[in-house]
């Protein structure tokens, strides 16, 4: 079997398991006190065992399911004593699993861990040192200019009603896109994302009293993307 392909049959086993065969109800039993967590705890690390077993189709090694029964009962034990509401722990958790998936991996191939290392680093781009930091600079060193460029333009008391942090992810995440669209010779995207948010504005600032507002969405909207297009532009 290629070498690659037991990695992503492993991954493919943790997905199904962790996210199609888990139900809500075993969510909330491994959240409960005394013998439902543990026994909701057990079903679900045994039933990762199972499918890994089965996906993998390697019947002599035995040793995979017990090591991923041992391993996801300890992982999920931990999860659970923290707010699985919170984004950093559902990361923590999947980086943990996908962590221990990778050195099962390394452990039942003959691979020599630095030439896989020098695999991957082969089929990233020969730029990627350049691409990481563009991508980067479209997070938090962006939102700081944009602040500085419209901070003599204050409306506080005009969007109470939004959501906390919402506009800084949603600047995040247009400017990675639109970035990408440059990069990947997919400027159209732009104009689509542009459009899409357009549309979704119309019914908040398509009255007379929301001008100011209208303009300070349009000032940080068109300066947002155009620091992400110049970027991609130097990127290309």
């Amino acid at each position: 079997m290629i070498t690659s392909t037991i990695l992503f049959r492993l991954i493919f086993a943790h997905i199904l398991s962790d996210f199609f065969f888990q139900t809500e109800s075993m969510v909330q039993g491994k959240l409960n006190k005394g013998i439902k967590h543990w026994g909701y705890l057990t079903l679900h690390s045994l039933i990762h065992a199972i499918v890994t077993f089965i996906m993998l189709a390697q019947w002599t090694l035995w040793y995979v399911p017990a090591v991923i029964f041992i391993t996801h009962f300890i992982t999920d034990m931990i999860k659970s004593k923290f707010d699985n509401r919170k984004p950093s722990v559902f990361l923590a958790d999947q980086a943990a699993h996908i962590i221990i998936l990778v050195l099962l991996w390394l452990y039942i191939l003959p691979i020599n861990t630095q030439d896989v290392v020098t695999n991957v680093l082969s089929c990233l781009p020969h730029n990627y040192w350049l691409l990481l930091t563009a991508y980067f600079l479209m997070l938090k060193p962006t939102s700081i200019l944009l602040s500085l460029l419209l901070n003599k333009w204050s409306l506080s008391d005009s969007i109470n009603n939004s959501l906390s942090g919402a506009g800084k992810w949603i600047g995040y995440i247009e400017r990675i896109m639109v970035l990408t669209f440059v990069i990947t010779n997919n400027i159209e995207g732009v104009g689509f994302l542009l459009a899409a948010k357009s549309v979704f504005r119309f019914g908040d600032l398509n009255k007379s009293k929301d001008i100011k507002m209208t303009e300070y969405v349009m000032i940080g909207t068109m300066t947002s993307f155009a620091i992400a297009i110049i970027t991609g532009l130097i990127v290309k």
